[in-house]
């Protein structure tokens, strides 16, 4: 009589519940094979197309035109400052979240991640309810200091950063949660303030989450566009962003359109590329 320990290695892995599998190696069922197949050409093809598309050989000329400078230096310059004020101000936010247990965390947990689902151009008409010169808090800031945010360059740092900060907050509040706390409050037991805990032992624990949320909120900015036209403008020079550049060329000139295209394709490329690593990790 044989006992169960006798049975061969997939016996046995059976009656353990079955060998671990990293993926599942059978044959895919093909009411499941033909959506995910026509998912991936639906996702593939649009960026496949704009690369078939492209004019190859006039691309220097329109990369290099003043207009796409002006256009991708003001980019890159919003979406940085929006990316600070993100850090400076979604960081302590995130770690708010994850670390204090105060009445309706839920529902300001919701709010953060409002930008998230809410229309872009829905988002710059509530900035434009709130600092606009007539808004909430822009009146007076007209009045006092005479400082007037819409159809500025600092406004369109304000509504990209509107959209980005809850990219970031979301990272480092996951982080967070996932980092033990116990190495703060050891900390705190040795006679740290709560804030020296913060900046010399969680920041550095929780770093490469905030890299992660920078690089996605400085994406984000790279490319917001509704919030940012609703809010700022489109003025050249002083508030017309790469996409805004985009959506102006295809109505005149398609081809520098595309070539303004293919620039945020190889920059949203380039962030998935820094990114891949920590996924990969967290897989």
């Amino acid at each position: 009589m044989t006992s169960p320990l006798d049975k061969p290695p997939a016996a046995a892995d059976t009656l353990r519940g079955g060998p671990r599998r990293r993926g599942v190696r059978t044959g895919v069922p093909l009411p499941l094979l033909v959506p995910a197949l026509l998912g991936l050409a639906f996702l593939i093809v649009p960026p496949a197309a704009l690369l078939a598309r492209a004019p190859w050989q006039s691309l220097p000329e329109q990369l290099t035109s003043p207009e796409v400078w002006q256009a991708l230096r003001l980019s890159l310059l919003c979406a940085t400052a929006a990316t600070a004020v993100s850090l400076v101000l979604g960081v302590p936010l995130a770690w708010l979240l994850a670390r204090v247990d105060f009445p309706g965390r839920g529902l300001v947990r919701a709010l953060v991640t409002l930008p998230l689902v809410l229309p872009p151009v829905v988002g710059g008409v509530a900035l434009l309810m709130a600092l606009g010169r007539n808004g909430i808090a822009g009146r007076w800031l007209d009045a006092w200091f005479g400082i007037t945010l819409p159809f500025t360059t600092t406004g369109v740092v304000i509504a990209e950063a509107f959209v980005a900060m809850p990219f970031l907050v979301i990272s480092v509040e996951g982080t967070l949660r996932a980092a033990d706390p116990r190495y703060e409050e050891a900390a705190t037991t040795l006679g740290a303030s709560r804030f020296t805990a913060f900046r010399r032992v969680t920041l550095p624990l929780i770093a490469p989450g905030i890299a992660a949320g920078a690089v996605l909120a400085w994406a984000r900015a790279l490319g917001e566009f509704g919030a940012t036209i609703t809010f700022a403008g489109n003025f050249p020079g002083r508030t017309q962003t790469m996409p805004l550049a985009v959506y102006l060329a295809l109505q005149s000139d398609p081809e520098a359109a595309i070539a303004l295209s293919l620039v945020l394709l190889a920059v949203s490329i380039a962030v998935l590329a820094g990114l891949r690593d920590r996924w990969m990790r967290a897989g």
